[in-house]
C-alpha cells in the first residue's frame, strides 16, 4: 500500500498549472460571482460558505502509470485547498475489493473505484448475477452524482451507458479501446491495401497479405486473455450495438440463441479464420514480445488494445507508420464504424463519506477539463471527456471514437452456475492452435456448457 506525501517545495510544471485552473474552478463554486475574486482557494473569503477542511482519502486500485497521475493531481488539489488532507492510497489489484469494503465500511474510504464491468442496470433474469457494486448503488451506498454540474463534462454516451435506474454514480475516469488492430502502413501500401471495413475486405486483405508471403497477424497467446482481442473485434462488428448486444444477451439467457448456431458460430469461425492466418506457434508467444516483431516486420497486423499504443510505438522507432483500424467482424462497414472500449477505473462517493464536501469539490477539480487533460494523458488512457487533445495517435482515431460502446467482456452477464467454455461465452481458447478445436467444435462445448447452468 502506497501513499502520497506532501511536497509543496517541488512543484512540477505541470502540477503548478493544474493548482491555477483548479483554484479558479473552485472559487467559483457557491459563491456569487461579485466577491469571487476576494475569496481563497476553495474556500471564501466573505463567510458565506465555510473552506474546505478535514481529511480525504481517495482509494485507488494500482497502477504505476495512472498512480503518478492520481498523486500529481491530488497534490494539486491539496495546494488549491490546504485546508484537507487529501490522501491517494493504491492498493494492489487483487487485495483491491477486501480493503475496498472494509474501509467503506468503516466509512474511512470517501472516494473509491467502482469496477465497470456489469455496472449497469441487470436485467431480472440475471439478478443473481448482480455485481457487489451494482448492488451497492442499489442500496445506496454510493452518492448519487447525477445532478452533479461536473458530470457534464463527461461524453454524454458513456455516462448513460453505467447509469443505474437511470441515476449516475460513477466518474469515468479514463478509457481503454480493445477491438482494434495496429497496422504496418508501409506494408499496406507496398501490397496496394486499403484499410479493411467490412469481414469480405479482411478476408481479402488476408488472402493478398499471404500470397505475397507475408503472416497477416501477430498473436501473443501464452496468456490466452490477448487471444481474446480479436473475439471481442469480431463480436463487436456483428453485434454493432447496446441493443444488439442485449438482444443477443436475453436470447441466450432465454433459451431462443444458442452458441453453436447462427451469428453465434460466425464469430468463432471469423475467430478461426484469423487464429489460422497468425504467427506460428502463437499460442506459446507472450504478449510483451509482439510489438518488437511488429517493429521487425514479421507481421502486417497487431490485435492490440490503445492501451498499449506507446509501447507499440516505441519499438517501432520511427522504421515505419501505424494505423489502428477496428476490427472489420461485421459484413457492412457501418457496423464496423466505431471502437468499442471500457472504462479503466470508474470512481464513486462512498455515501458513508465524513468528507461529502471534499470528496465532491475534489471530483469537481478532478473532472475541470484543464486539470483532466493532464491526468489522462498521464495515466495513457483515451479520454472519457469530448475535446480533449492528446496527441497525434488519438487524434488519428478520433472518428472511431466519437460515439461509446462498450466491449462485450464489459457489457455480458456471465451464468454463475454454466460450465468454463461458456463464461465469455465464445469459447475462443479452445480454438485451434490455442486449443485443439475446431470453431464448430468448440462452439459446441461453450453451448453445452451454456445450457448445462439452467
Amino acid at each position: 500500500m502506497r501513499q502520497t506525501s506532501p511536497h509543496p517545495q517541488r512543484v512540477p510544471r505541470r502540477l503548478a498549472a493544474l493548482v491555477a485552473v483548479g483554484a479558479l474552478a473552485l472559487t467559483g463554486c457557491g459563491g456569487s460571482s461579485n466577491d469571487d475574486a476576494t475569496k481563497p482557494p476553495g474556500g471564501t473569503a466573505s463567510g458565506d460558505a465555510p473552506a474546505l477542511s478535514g481529511d480525504l482519502n481517495i482509494v485507488i486500485s494500482s497502477a504505476d502509470a495512472s498512480d503518478k497521475a492520481f498523486n500529481e493531481l491530488n497534490e494539486a488539489f491539496k495546494l488549491a485547498n490546504p485546508g484537507v488532507d487529501a490522501v491517494v492510497t493504491s492498493v494492489p489489484n487483487d487485495t483491491y475489493d477486501a480493503t475496498k469494503a472494509a474501509q467503506m465500511t468503516a466509512g474511512s474510504a470517501d472516494i473509491v473505484v467502482i469496477s465497470f464491468k456489469g455496472f449497469r442496470d441487470t436485467p431480472q433474469y440475471a439478478a443473481d448475477s448482480k455485481t457487489a457494486d451494482v448492488l451497492l448503488a442499489e442500496a445506496g451506498g454510493y452518492l448519487d452524482l447525477t445532478d452533479e454540474p461536473f458530470m457534464a463534462n463527461y461524453n454524454p454516451s458513456l455516462i448513460e451507458s453505467v447509469k443505474i435506474s437511470g441515476r449516475a454514480y460513477a466518474v469515468p475516469t479514463g478509457l481503454s479501446y480493445a477491438n482494434g488492430v495496429f497496422y504496418n502502413k508501409q506494408i499496406f501500401a507496398d501490397n496496394g491495401l486499403d484499410i479493411p471495413t467490412t469481414w469480405a475486405e479482411m478476408e481479402a486483405v488476408i488472402a493478398t497479405l499471404q500470397a505475397a508471403s507475408i503472416t497477416p497477424f501477430g498473436i501473443g497467446g501464452k496468456d490466452i486473455w490477448p487471444a481474446g482481442l480479436t473475439m471481442l473485434g469480431i463480436v463487436s462488428g456483428l453485434y454493432p450495438s447496446g441493443d444488439a448486444e442485449q438482444e443477443l444477451m436475453d436470447g441466450l439467457w432465454g433459451g431462443t440463441l444458442k452458441l453453436d448456431e447462427g451469428k453465434q458460430l460466425t464469430v468463432m469461425e471469423r475467430v478461426e479464420t484469423v487464429f489460422q492466418a497468425a504467427n506460428k506457434n502463437f499460442a506459446g508467444e507472450g504478449y510483451d514480445v509482439q510489438p518488437s516483431e511488429f517493429a521487425q516486420g514479421k507481421f502486417a497486423m497487431l490485435p492490440d488494445g490503445t492501451w498499449n499504443h506507446t509501447v507499440i510505438t516505441e519499438a517501432v522507432a520511427g522504421a515505419f507508420e501505424i494505423g489502428f483500424f477496428p476490427m472489420p467482424g461485421g459484413d457492412t462497414a457501418a457496423d464496423n464504424a466505431y471502437l468499442n472500449g471500457k472504462v479503466e477505473l470508474m470512481l464513486g462517493v462512498n455515501a458513508a463519506s465524513k468528507n461529502k464536501e471534499a470528496a465532491l469539490a475534489w471530483l469537481t477539480f478532478f473532472s475541470d477539463p484543464a486539470n483532466y487533460a493532464g491526468f489522462v494523458t498521464g495515466a495513457g488512457w483515451a479520454s472519457s471527456q469530448p475535446g480533449i487533445a492528446q496527441g497525434e495517435f488519438f487524434d488519428s482515431i478520433a472518428g472511431y471514437t466519437a460515439e461509446f460502446r462498450p466491449l462485450w467482456e464489459v457489457f455480458w452477464i456471465p451464468n454463475n452456475d454454466s460450465g468454463e467454455a461458456a463464461q465469455y461465452p465464445f469459447n475462443y481458447p479452445a480454438i485451434a492452435p490455442l486449443g485443439t478445436q475446431s470453431a464448430a467444435d468448440a462452439a459446441k462445448a461453450a453451448q453445452e456448457a451454456w445450457a448445462a447452468g439452467f
